[in-house]
């Protein structure tokens, strides 16, 4: 019986590679809007919600062959 439902051949790992990409893209984002759209408090807010996607990206990185 094969496995029928493979979406694109993606595997554990090829799901944390795009995981983390997506969350870089999204930290380095949030953090150029917390830098050069919101010159107030808020801009403190976006670029610390951008660290918080470095570093969970990091993670999915470091689960990348352990999972």
């Amino acid at each position: 019986q094969t496995n029928d439902l493979r979406i694109m051949g993606m595997n554990k790992n090829t799901v944390l590679g795009w995981a983390t990409f997506l969350m870089l893209f999204m930290g380095v984002v949030l953090i150029l809007m917390g830098a050069y759209r919101y010159n107030d408090v808020a801009g403190w807010g976006f670029a610390t919600v951008g660290i918080g996607f470095f570093c969970i990206a990091w993670v999915f990185n470091a689960l990348k062959g352990r999972v």
